[in-house]
């Protein structure tokens, strides 16, 4: 049996509903086997972050050596980093080739600041121009543009303005904004490229990490970017559908096993 690998980087979340443990569910939903290392310990419930204390830099970097050491990681992906330092770790330990999805974790849809505000620099210098993939959402592609992201077309000046800082592509997620489509916008060195899905009237805690630990899987078995991309948004679309209503009444993510399309069978714009 042929085993994939894929690594998240990120903050650990105890109610399992964003953070290091819903990448690892949907490695598993996925059949890829999930490695990790944890960037920072939060107490937090889907509705609350309460307190965020970070890993050192020195266990951040051993982590993740031996990993490489012992593992063939097809692809790795980061979330919550939240200090410079952890940034600044992840990016000296990181091989030059291996596909790198950049999940810019700066807030917890709860509120909670997730990434520090000198974090933010360090980032954008040293991982987005190591990024496969950078998935901001509405309001991270703004803060790191310092330009308002609302429209399709402002989504994708964003992703232009991110890839002239390095990114190979980003999928700016639309899930934020209005009307009936929850529509995220691919632009990558062949173009820009729509993926929407029907809106469903609720948020979900922890969707953002599953759409990028999705995509992460599928790089790590091979795929195309845009193959990827796609099959990420098909995985998201069906654990916000299904997801799970926390005693708190917030909605956390639900990632569920989905057959994984033929690489090349990337399907028309607009899709699924």
């Amino acid at each position: 049996m042929t085993v994939a690998y894929a690594c998240t980087i990120a903050g650990s979340d105890p109610s399992g509903g964003a953070g290091i443990q819903v990448d690892l569910r949907t490695f598993a939903a996925l059949g890829i086997w999930g490695l990790s290392v944890v960037t920072a310990l939060t107490a937090q419930s889907p509705s609350a972050v309460r307190a965020v204390e970070p890993v050192s830099p020195r266990m951040i970097t051993a982590q993740f050596e031996t990993l490489l050491e012992a593992f063939p990681i097809g692809a790795a992906k980061t979330g919550m980093l939240d200090t410079a330092d952890a940034c600044t770790a992840v990016a000296d330990a990181l091989p030059r080739r291996l596909p790198l999805v950049v999940d810019p974790v700066m807030a917890a849809t709860s509120g909670g600041r997730l990434l520090e505000t000198d974090a933010v620099a360090v980032l954008m210098d040293r991982l987005l121009p190591r990024a496969t993939l950078l998935t901001p959402n509405l309001a991270e592609a703004a803060a790191l543009t310092g330009q308002p992201v609302r429209t399709l077309e402002e989504m994708r000046l964003a992703a232009d303005a991110l890839r002239s800082l390095g990114a190979g592509a980003v999928l700016v997620k639309g899930g934020h904004a209005e009307g009936p489509e929850a529509v995220d916008l691919l632009v990558d060195g062949e173009g820009a490229v729509p993926f929407s899905a029907r809106r469903l009237p609720y948020d979900v805690h922890g969707s953002g990490c599953c759409l990028s630990a999705a995509i992460t899987a599928r790089l790590a078995q091979g795929a195309s970017l845009r193959d990827a991309v796609w099959f990420g948004k098909v995985v998201v679309s069906a654990a916000i559908a299904g997801a799970v209503t926390a005693p708190d009444g917030r909605r956390m993510a639900n990632p569920r096993p989905v057959p994984p399309p033929v690489c090349g069978c990337f399907p028309p714009p607009g899709a699924p």
